[in-house]
Formats: C-alpha cells, sequence, structure tokens
C-alpha cells in the first residue's frame, strides 16, 4: 500500500510474496529491519503501523545539497501562542527585576521571550531590537511595547509595555512628591545599593552582547563595523552619533553584501499579530508630528519663557522626539533644559530643578528597575511643586512627554516593518546597527 507522509511514492510489497523467515533487500534499504536481523526474529519486527524509517527522516528533516539529511533550521520551529493571562504573568516580573539600563533590558527580553518561552525566533526579536535603534525614544521600551504587539495586537502591547514601566515610575513619582529633599545628601547604604545593582547591570549587559555578536556580527565585514560603531558609542555621547553610525552601517553593508540573497523566507518567527493596520500606522505618525509642531509653536510664541504645564510637556516631548542613544544621551539635553542657568552659569531663582536635586534624582533612578527615562516622572514632581501646582500633574505631563513619541512611532511603523523587512537592503543593515546599544550602563 502507498504510505502517507514525504515519502508517499514509496511502495511495500505484501508480505504474501515473499518467503517465511527471509529478509528482503529492500526492507533493508527502507530501514524497516536491521541489517543483519531476520524475520523470524520477533524482536527485529517494526510495528504494525511503524512507517519506514525513511519516511521518518523525510517528514522530519530537509534533505542537504549532497543528499544528506539536514536537521531542521530556526524556521521550522513552533513558537507559542500567548493569551493576555501570560502577557500579565511575564511582563509583571520584568517590571520588578529590569536593572542595569538598556542594554540589560534587551537581554532579559532575549533570555525569556526568545530562549525561555519561545514567544518568537532570534531574527524577529533582533529586527525589532534594530527597528527601536532606528527610532527616536527609549529602545527598551519601544522593545517591550512591541514584543507584546507582535503577540495580541494593540491592547497586548500596551499591556507589555505599561507592566515594564509602572513600577519604576511609580517609586520615582513618590521619590519626588516626598523624598527629594532627602536625596540631595543620601546615606551610605543607598550608595551602596546603586554601585552594586550597577555591577550587576554590567554582567547582564556583556551577556547580551556575546549573545547578539555571536548572531549578528558572523562575517568580516560586520564584526569591524559592529566593532568600530560599539567603541564610537562608548567613548562619544553626541545625539547625532548614533543616527550617523546607523546610516554608515547602512551604507557599508549595502555594498560589500550586494551581492548576496538576503530576503527573509519561511515562516514569521511567532509574529502573529502587526497592531494597528498601515493607515491606523500613518495616522500614527501623523498625530506625533502634528503634536510635536503645536506644543513647539505655541511655547515659543504665546507661552515664550513660561514656567507652565505647556512649557514642561514641550521640553519632554520635544526630548523623546529626537533623542537617539538612550538615557546615557538624554540626561544632558534634560539637565540643560530643567535647570536654568546665567551667563556665568549661576543657577536662576526660577529654575525648575536645581541641580543637586536633579543628580539626587539621578542616584535614585539608576536604584530602580525599568528604563532611565521614568526620571522624567520625578522631574516633573519637583517642577509642579516648585510653581504651586498638584505634583501628579507634573509627574503625568513629564513622563508621558518622553515616553510618548517613541511609543506612537514604534507602533506607527510597526504595520509598515512586515513589507520591508523582506527588501534586500533592510536585513544587510540589521545587523551592525543593533549592536550599537550594547554597553555597559553609566
Amino acid at each position: 500500500m502507498e504510505q502517507n507522509g514525504s515519502n508517499s511514492s514509496t511502495l511495500v510489497e505484501p508480505m504474501s510474496s515473499k518467503l517465511p523467515g527471509s529478509v528482503a533487500k529492500d526492507d533493508v534499504e527502507l530501514g524497516s529491519l536491521p541489517r543483519g536481523a531476520s524475520a523470524s526474529d520477533p524482536a527485529a519486527l517494526p510495528p504494525p503501523n511503524a512507517e519506514p524509517r525513511s519516511a521518518v527522516v523525510d517528514a522530519g528533516a530537509k534533505p542537504s545539497n549532497d543528499g544528506e539529511p539536514a536537521n531542521l533550521d530556526e524556521e521550522a520551529e513552533n513558537y507559542t501562542s500567548v493569551s493576555y493571562i501570560d502577557i500579565l504573568k511575564h511582563w509583571s516580573l520584568m517590571g520588578y527585576i529590569g536593572f542595569g539600563g538598556p542594554a540589560a533590558h534587551i537581554g532579559l527580553f532575549q533570555r525569556y521571550f526568545v530562549e525561555r518561552y519561545k514567544w518568537m525566533s532570534l531574527q524577529v526579536f533582533t529586527e525589532l531590537f534594530s527597528l527601536g535603534q532606528c527610532l527616536p525614544g527609549p529602545t527598551s521600551t519601544q522593545v517591550s511595547f512591541a514584543i507584546g504587539t507582535v503577540k495580541k495586537g494593540v491592547l497586548g502591547g500596551l499591556m507589555s509595555g505599561a507592566l515594564f514601566q509602572y513600577p519604576g515610575a511609580i517609586v520615582m513619582t513618590v521619590v519626588g512628591a516626598g523624598a527629594a529633599k532627602w536625596l540631595t545628601d543620601p546615606p551610605g547604604w543607598l550608595n551602596g545599593i546603586v554601585a552594586g545593582l550597577s555591577a550587576v547591570g554590567v554582567a547582564l549587559v556583556a551577556s547580551a552582547s556575546k549573545g547578539l555578536l555571536l548572531k549578528l556580527c558572523n562575517t568580516n565585514v560586520t564584526a569591524i563595523v559592529g566593532t568600530l560603531a560599539a567603541a564610537a558609542a562608548i567613548y562619544w555621547s553626541e545625539p547625532w552619533l548614533f543616527p550617523l553610525l546607523i546610516v554608515l552601517g547602512f551604507i557599508v553593508t549595502n555594498i560589500t553584501e550586494r551581492k548576496l540573497d538576503r530576503r527573509l523566507t519561511g515562516n514569521d518567527g511567532g509574529v502573529e499579530s502587526l497592531g494597528f493596520g498601515m493607515l491606523g500606522g500613518g495616522l500614527l505618525i501623523g498625530l506625533w508630528l502634528v503634536v510635536l509642531a503645536v506644543v513647539l509653536v505655541l511655547a515659543r510664541t504665546k507661552y515664550e519663557h513660561g514656567d507652565g504645564p505647556l512649557n514642561w510637556f514641550e521640553v519632554f516631548y520635544r526630548i523623546g522626539s529626537i533623542i537617539y542613544g538612550g538615557g546615557q544621551v538624554v540626561l544632558p539635553m534634560l539637565l540643560s533644559d530643567v535647570v536654568k542657568k546665567d551667563e556665568t552659569g549661576k543657577e536662576l531663582p526660577n529654575s525648575w530643578v536645581t541641580e543637586k536635586q536633579f543628580y539626587a534624582g539621578l542616584g535614585a533612578v539608576q536604584a530602580m528597575p525599568g528604563p532611565l527615562f521614568n526620571f522624567s516622572a520625578y522631574l516633573g514632581c519637583i517642577m509642579a511643586l516648585k510653581f504651586k501646582y498638584p505634583f501628579i500633574l507634573g509627574a503625568v505631563l513629564a513622563w508621558f512627554g518622553l515616553f510618548s513619541p517613541g511609543v506612537m512611532l514604534m507602533f506607527g511603523v510597526l504595520p509598515y516593518w512586515k513589507r520591508f523587512r523582506t527588501w534586500q537592503v533592510r536585513p544587510r543593515a540589521a545587523g551592525p546597527t543593533a549592536q550599537l546599544a550594547v554597553r555597559a550602563p553609566q
């Protein structure tokens, strides 16, 4: 009869055509009996419904170029479908163990959601990481929203991102509202906690760097590009540096690998949703631009030189819209806007935050889980209290102002990602680009 499976053309002769006790040559070749075994030996006979060994091999592996069966590659893996309860359970944990800065967060995400829980392939994860690197805003925050989105849509993305942010955001709001003065002269044990957590963060960053290095910089060209980009990111933190490195890596790898076929094939590596459709994504990107234009115009005309809520929101929203490189780059930008000084370097009486308060809050946020951008909630509280507004108003405006541009852009670009991920030019540049954020927290 005809066998089911990939070798459906293989025929097995009726047993009545063979002499009792004889072993046919075809049985040995098909693998139904081991070599040297006799059909009269009951232990050597396969079960009645068993497929020939060759059928099992063909169904479970792809033949290689030399005719030998090859192991299953990453495209044939099964990835976990998750529920909202799964997102709630796993991302609630992330919100409390996410110490060490953005590079450490990326390492945690890879270890849990790629290696342990099999939510997606490493290819998809690195693409989301690279996408966050190419967009302004906090990369680890953008990836946290993207992971939930590709599994359960917009609601799943909002859940995963919010659960990752809220522990640190709430604590920094409380610190800004009631403990800012105490932090200006922190006790020794607090400094010790901050130093210990920073050391753990370095280990997490090293682990993430090694894993991504072996997977992404696996040619001489990408290794050189990644090394030079990492060196530049370590020694300089200018806002224009990251876009420049991305463009340079894009040019170099597309020239050197122009003859290679880099189009992605196979399944989507665990991707089940892209969130908004392409129309919704385009509208979201347009909304980001409109809000940016409106707050810039108002803050520089009607409310110029003001110290009210619109001015606070404009500063944080503007910085969130142009920031590349994560927390280490955003800090000097925030310092220059919220700590106001005269030409001699002396703090002005109407400074939104004193320099001492700024650095005290920076020490506190480094001891908290979650992204460094939660520092904005602390600054917002201090600004609101100084100008006689409710502290929660300042925290909300500053926090949403800094986070929302990057999150809106990630939600807006994801619907287009599935299309341009198959372009030849994109995967050639994604590998080296993804290495730029993997550096020790400062």
